[in-house]
């Protein structure tokens, strides 16, 4: 979960997908440069579950981001499975 934060915030695309489960992995990703990312607070995680806070800058503005992900373990790795809802 963090490395995937990480990935964000300096911009590596090919991490991400690397770290997507083949189920729901999207061919290409796109991310926007103007977001600056600022914190990630883990709220709650539990087995394959995690919900968590991000923050972060777009033109100038703060942002929250309320998110609840699914990961999958296979062959000794975690893997981003997909969002289970988000508000912001």
């Amino acid at each position: 979960m963090r490395s995937r934060y990480t990935a964000y915030t300096i911009g590596n695309e090919r991490y991400l997908l690397d770290t997507w489960h083949s189920s729901t992995r999207p061919e290409h990703i796109e991310l926007d440069r103007a977001i600056k990312w600022i914190r990630l607070k883990i709220v709650n995680s539990e087995r394959d579950q995690v919900k968590f806070i991000t923050t972060y800058k777009l033109d100038g503005k703060a942002y929250k981001s309320h998110n609840h992900s699914r990961f999958v373990y296979e062959n000794q790795r975690w893997f981003y499975l997909d969002e289970i809802g988000e508000s912001n």
